[in-house]
């Protein structure tokens, strides 16, 4: 479990941690702290895009403004989630390598605009294909943490395509 810890923080093989390093993986919190904060978010954010879905049911416009409103507010808990894990500093480092910047831009822009379509424009079908890119752009992103996975699914898109 030790060797799972350190993983996940980023840490190498060195047991003693000075002050600057616990600001770097910013947190001090217990490792079963950072890891029942994980959960829950990660769990309020997958309860809130499961509401999301019977928000589809609603019979007027306002249903689906509800809907893309409950799924990116789902979307940021779940993703907000992962800074329990490896603390908020090494996260954002993380989220802004050259291999996933792209990825990162394009899910904080389709969360925002998402949320621009569902609460000011009030446009329904603006939210929901904000909300198919939203997906995109979060699978894209979760991609980018398996090694080779990016590279398989284009290979099947392309294969498939062709």
């Amino acid at each position: 479990m030790d060797k799972l810890k350190r993983v996940l923080r980023g840490e190498e093989e060195e047991d003693e941690e000075d002050i600057i390093t616990k600001v770097y993986n910013g947190s001090t919190l217990s490792w079963s702290t950072r890891l029942k904060g994980f959960i829950g978010c990660f769990v309020i954010g997958c309860t809130m895009s499961i509401l999301s879905t019977l928000m589809l049911l609603l019979p007027s416009k306002k249903g689906l403004q509800i809907f893309a409103l409950f799924y990116t507010i789902g979307n940021l808990a779940a993703f907000g989630s992962t800074f329990f894990l490896m603390g908020p500093v090494r996260q954002l480092k993380n989220m802004f390598k050259p291999t996933r910047i792209i990825a990162t831009i394009l899910v904080i822009v389709l969360l925002a605009l998402t949320l621009c379509a569902a609460l000011w424009w009030k446009n329904s079908g603006l939210a929901i294909i904000f909300c198919i890119g939203q997906f995109l752009a979060l699978t894209w992103y979760s991609l980018s943490y398996i090694p080779y996975a990016r590279d398989a699914v284009t290979k099947c898109c392309t294969s498939c395509v062709a």
